[in-house]
């Protein structure tokens, strides 16, 4: 803490926060975002130590116990926390390892669209010309179709449904969103004194991307990541619902949720716990999203 003498007193003057502290105390005044990050950290925990957390394996089946209630209904048991479904496998354990998995989906969907949405996105703002409208005419077509519908139809090109196609089909169809803000970004960062002075001082193309203009951009692609994360995750797990993901005995919640349908009147909690396993994550990633939107936009912040 430094002072500055006034002649008549000492003013003690506290020295400003650094940059991690600021954007802490600016993303802790939303307080949707730091229970999204808490909800955000538990299931990464859970999903990391599920081998060691869920009390049973996930396609372990009681043949004595199907379609046990929960525990605290009449007929359930405590050895069955949630209840079992239709094959006597436990719903519990099948919820935990499917964290893990919806975890591994959003991060490899995420990785990808966002490595070769940059990709792009800097090639059409520092190219230009045909380039640049071929690639944003690509991207404008791609976000004409639902989403939804753009990935069973990328599903169905592929051949045959599996997670790995269902994983690429929901890498595509998120990926003009990267392009288009990237290039939005680049092109504004190359309208500023200090792109043109490196250009000026002789950096390449390829300087001046990666590392001049890209670090500036780095901001709204991290907000836009945090909330694409949660839309791969719902995508996958509709699309895994449809029958074209995750296929059984594959403990991911949209399997979950299908093969529970035709149970929704006698078993209500198999349909019950995986959606709001699906809800609670969805909603957990975008407060986290608006949370970091709030304390990286300098617009945003009170």
């Amino acid at each position: 803490m430094a002072t500055i003498d006034t002649g008549a007193a000492r003013v003690a003057v506290r020295p400003p926060p650094s940059r991690a502290v600021a954007f802490w105390n600016s993303f802790a005044e939303n307080r949707g975002a730091i229970v999204g990050l808490g909800i955000m950290i538990v299931l990464i925990v859970i999903a990391i130590g599920a081998d060691y957390v869920a009390p049973h394996s996930p396609i372990e089946q009681f043949r004595s116990s199907f379609i046990v209630p929960p525990a605290w209904v009449e007929g359930g048991s405590l050895d069955f926390p949630l209840g079992t479904d239709d094959l006597g496998r436990d719903i519990l354990s099948r919820l935990i390892h499917g964290a893990r998995l919806s975890l591994i989906i959003g991060a490899m969907v995420v990785t990808l669209s966002l490595a070769v949405g940059t990709l792009l996105g800097l090639s059409a703002a520092f190219a230009g010309g045909l380039v640049d409208i071929a690639l944003m005419r690509l991207m404008d077509v791609l976000l004409v179709f639902p989403s939804l519908v753009l990935a069973v139809v990328i599903v169905a090109i592929l051949g045959h449904p599996s997670l790995l196609n269902a994983m690429f089909a929901v890498s595509i169809v998120t990926l003009p969103h990267y392009t288009r803000l990237v290039r939005a970004a680049a092109l504004s960062e190359l309208a500023r004194d200090y792109v043109t002075a490196t250009r000026c001082a002789g950096a390449g193309t390829l300087r001046l991307m990666l590392i001049t203009v890209l670090p500036n951009c780095v901001a709204p692609l991290i907000v836009q990541a945090t909330l694409g994360f949660s839309s791969a995750i719902l995508d996958e797990a509709a699309l895994s619902f449809l029958g074209l993901g995750a296929q059984p005995p594959t403990p991911e919640w949209g399997t979950m949720l299908a093969g529970a349908l035709q149970y929704y009147q006698r078993a209500w909690w198999m349909l019950t716990f995986p959606g709001l396993a699906i809800l609670i994550t969805v909603l957990a990633f975008n407060l986290f999203g608006d949370g970091l939107r709030d304390a990286l936009d300098p617009k945003l912040k009170r």
